[in-house]
């Protein structure tokens, strides 16, 4: 793995303390104006997640240079300049998720308005990631599996914690668990085996912490799983551009703030 910086423990917020004066609560008027993307694609082998999600991801840093941390031996350079890409990468080959969260702050230190993972999915079963952690975990506690969710637990919470608080935009990829199922052909009577993705690799609910999820099958369709951003709500796209289809309505949705009313 590249060299890093190591890691700093990010200032909370300052919670608020009971009060019994109401009048001073500061309550605002909600808008998205400091709002940034948090986006994941899934999707099998030779879907087209890596190559969409770095498309998403230059839409979203509009011409600025973005990171991408890359577990995928390399990949995502493989399309670097394609359709005027460009972006710095930082290849990883061991995966404990205190390793991501380094990585992470090292962007927010250099500034990129964007960061792509390309795949997350390593930090839950790749070496030293979640499960590995777990595995090493159990000894402590007589070979007891259950119980090094312990040690493993706080290792994947504080990992996405520091997703949901990278001070720019995130396009997350994500290997599908994958079987292949029956299917009718296109074409002609019969079936034919067709490769499809289930979940993705990472803990089960990870979808939840993204405002926008979406799967990709092998013929490249991208299918909208949850979107926050009304104008991908239950969207199908064939094929997808990235910066026109994905980034410009999530731009357009999070600069969009109605003037509250009088």
């Amino acid at each position: 793995m590249s060299q890093l910086p190591p890691p700093v423990r990010r200032a909370q917020p300052p919670q608020e303390t009971a009060v019994t004066d109401h009048s001073t609560i500061g309550f605002r008027p909600a808008n998205k104006a400091s709002r940034k993307a948090r986006i994941s694609i899934q999707g099998v082998s030779g879907s087209g997640k890596t190559k969409t999600g770095l498309s998403i991801a230059w839409g979203l840093a509009e011409g600025e240079r973005f990171g991408v941390i890359d577990t995928e031996r390399g990949a995502s350079s493989l399309y670097a300049g394609d359709n005027g890409i460009q972006f710095d990468v930082l290849q990883m080959d061991r995966y404990d998720p205190r390793d991501l969260i380094k990585a992470l702050e090292a962007a927010a230190k250099v500034g990129y308005p964007v960061i792509g993972v390309d795949s997350l999915s390593h930090y839950w079963k790749g070496a030293d990631g979640t499960l590995d952690q777990v595995e090493k975990a159990k000894s402590k506690y007589g070979g007891n599996s259950f119980a090094g969710w312990k040690d493993g637990t706080p290792l994947q919470n504080d990992m996405v914690e520091a997703l949901l608080t990278y001070p720019g935009h995130v396009v997350a990829t994500m290997r599908s668990q994958t079987e292949w199922v029956l299917q009718p052909k296109r074409s002609g009577s019969g079936t034919e085996p067709v490769m499809v993705g289930m979940r993705a690799e990472q803990r089960r609910g990870i979808e939840y912490e993204f405002d926008i999820a979406a799967e990709m099958n092998i013929e490249n369709r991208l299918r909208f799983l949850k979107s926050r951003c009304p104008a991908l709500h239950q969207q199908v796209l064939e094929r997808p551009d990235g910066v026109r289809d994905i980034a410009k309505p999530v731009l357009d949705w999070l600069r969009s703030n109605p003037q509250p009313a009088q």
